[in-house]
């Protein structure tokens, strides 16, 4: 207090508005600190998880060990840390994310890591073990229920490999199974406004084309339909049972423009013949 009284210390305007600039500025430097402090937070907030659905786009190189991997395969990271993936053969546990590391641990209690060269936007791109870069896009993942969800493991009961001979009625289901993620593959395409979506990297026994499908003959069953299904045998009894649908029964095919809701009603009558 005692300086305002003091001749050695004059208290002028200049002072006073010198002291007011200062505070000024401290002020507008506090709260453009704040500002980038919210836009930060802002930024972390709406940036991008990996827990998305990922379809594999394309390889840096071929490799033979690689080779399986197609349009088709997928890898769907779920955000309560369950995933699915079909990398040639069909996979599903849980999987988490440690720095640029992601961790697949799958039901049969083996853990496979990716290390993630790239994730930015919409493009994902991991390491496998050979070396080889897998690039991935994400995709849509709006489902009303998971019921709806073609990749799930709900709906993907199908691509799992038979641990014993099958009955007839096991075979149907399986065969249903296949059916349903068939349907629920091209609802999701009609939701999504999708131009077109790969049909035939899919391991089936149907042959689909712009305007119906067919039945592949045994001899040509892919391999990996085939790898499902514990023998031959089992195999061979799925492709009778949709033969005998083939020959006693017609697909009511739906009259309209749209290729996707076309299919997704033949899809539905094959599930229903096979009751």
């Amino acid at each position: 207090m005692r300086l305002v009284r003091t001749k050695s210390f004059p208290t002028s305007n200049k002072r006073i508005n010198l002291i007011a600039q200062n505070a000024c500025v401290r002020k507008i430097i506090f709260l453009t600190a704040t500002l980038f402090t919210i836009a930060q937070t802002g930024c972390l907030l709406k940036r991008k998880k990996i827990d998305q659905l990922w379809f594999y786009s394309y390889s840096s190189h071929s490799n033979e060990t690689d080779s399986s991997i197609t349009p088709a395969n997928f890898i769907n990271l779920q955000p309560d840390g369950s995933y699915t993936r079909d990398f040639g053969n069909f996979d599903y546990g849980t999987w988490r994310q440690e720095d640029s590391t992601l961790f697949l641990k799958s039901k049969t209690g083996s853990t496979i890591k990716f290390p993630i060269r790239l994730f930015f936007g919409n493009e994902l791109q991991l390491v496998s073990r050979t070396g080889t870069l897998l690039n991935f896009e994400s995709q849509p993942r709006n489902f009303s229920s998971a019921n709806d969800d073609p990749f799930l493991v709900l709906n993907n009961q199908w691509r799992i490999p038979a641990v014993k001979k099958e009955n007839e009625r096991e075979i149907k289901n399986r065969l249903k199974n296949h059916f349903r993620f068939y349907e629920l593959y091209f609802n999701w395409a009609l939701n999504n406004h999708f131009q077109s979506i790969d049909v035939n990297s899919t391991p089936s026994p149907v042959k689909i084309y712009g305007n119906g499908f067919e039945l592949k003959p045994f001899e040509e069953l892919p391999t990996a339909w085939r790898s499902y299904f514990y023998d031959r045998e089992d195999c061979n009894k799925a492709n009778e049972l949709i033969k005998d649908i083939f020959k006693h029964h017609d697909i009511a095919w739906a009259i309209t423009d749209n290729k996707f809701k076309m299919f997704i009603s033949a899809f539905q009558q094959l599930q229903q013949q096979l009751r």
